[in-house]
């Protein structure tokens, strides 16, 4: 038998439960400060518990939805910025459920780090705080784990989990035709996807640093990269309500050729006007310092388009008048014609 030469004990193996329960501590009012009347358990039972408002539906589905915010992390890691990637995730969660006409009724994250900081986990909760109360959706529970081993010691990673409400009868897509027609929205840079390639673009071929000033971007690479991925549950509430649109579409991983057909029925294609709006650039920087063919650059990133409104021709005033309302800009990119997935005019 061999004597283990001091006593072990789970700190010493890498996992600090004194540091976890000062994080919790640090999260729980964070956390709380979503809460709406539908929640019932509090921040550290072991499941969430809510009530949904149901009176209004007749016949209500929920529409659930998981998903991450890929290598924006490691920019995150390098500027030493954390308090926004937690509400990246929210946006983006939000956005996924309400392409399919949904509202979120509660939220619950993931965060899995290397070594337990209570002062970054707090960062990033706040950033989930803040799109939730954004977005009117609790956040009633979540994970924080501890993993040395598995993740680098600075590293951390983030999910989150969203469930939403739509009427059977109002859910997208719903009776896209041909002729349609296809509006874009404004992103606000890379959302969520894409940045794989362009942290190997910028950082490794480049060696740009977060901290580097761009004169093409008119802002640090850090500033650039980490803005924020834009909701747009607020901008189309009123349209979705109004019967307005046939079709969302979230232009995230896979870029408009991964995620424009997933909207369209079969038989009928995306056809994209180009030059129907300004590449940001960002995007341009990218492609230009990478070499990067436009088919690449469609595939992985959003282009400056961060959702797609499927419309009526009839529509299409009141759509675009509706968004000028909201002080939003929208541009006519394309139309619905008959072929398979994405095509270019």
């Amino acid at each position: 038998m061999v004597e283990s030469a001091r006593a072990m004990d789970h700190k010493l193996a890498g996992v600090d439960i004194a540091a976890a329960d000062a994080a919790k501590a640090r999260i729980r009012p964070l956390a709380r400060s979503t809460f709406t009347a539908g929640v019932l358990s509090e921040i550290g039972s072991f499941g969430g518990m809510f009530r949904p408002d149901l009176a209004g539906y007749e016949e209500p589905v929920l529409v659930a939805s998981t998903d991450g915010v890929g290598t924006k992390i490691r920019v995150a890691i390098e500027a030493g910025r954390h308090d926004g990637i937690g509400y990246d995730l929210v946006a983006h969660c939000v956005n996924d459920i309400l392409v399919q006409g949904a509202t979120p009724l509660f939220f619950l994250d993931y965060i899995a780090l290397g070594r337990m900081d209570a002062a970054r986990v707090e960062a990033i909760v706040s950033g989930l705080a803040r799109g939730c109360r954004e977005f009117g959706c609790p956040l009633i529970g979540g994970e924080t784990a501890e993993m040395p081993g598995t993740y680098a010691e600075d590293d951390y990673d983030l999910a989150g989990f969203i469930v939403g409400v739509v009427e059977r009868s109002r859910a997208l897509p719903a009776s896209v035709r041909e002729g349609d027609l296809l509006i874009g929205l404004p992103s606000a840079g890379l959302h969520t996807n894409g940045y794989t390639l362009a942290r190997k673009v910028l950082f490794e071929s480049c060696g740009y640093a977060a901290d580097t000033w761009l004169a093409e971007l008119g802002a640090t690479l850090g500033d650039a990269l980490l803005a924020p991925h834009r909701g747009y549950l607020h901008v189309l509430a009123t349209l979705l309500e109004r019967r307005k649109l046939r079709a969302l579409c979230h232009i995230t991983g896979g870029g408009f050729p991964g995620n424009l057909p997933r909207v369209l029925p079969e038989g009928l294609a995306a056809v994209l006007r180009r030059g129907a709006w300004e590449v940001p650039p960002l995007f341009r920087l990218i492609q230009a310092r990478g070499a990067v063919p436009d088919g690449e650059m469609f595939r992985t990133f959003n282009m400056g388009i961060g959702m797609v409104l499927v419309v009526s021709p009839q529509d299409l005033h009141d759509v675009e008048h509706s968004l000028e309302r909201r002080g939003e800009m929208s541009f006519v990119i394309g139309r619905v014609a008959r072929g398979e997935g994405v095509a270019w005019e």
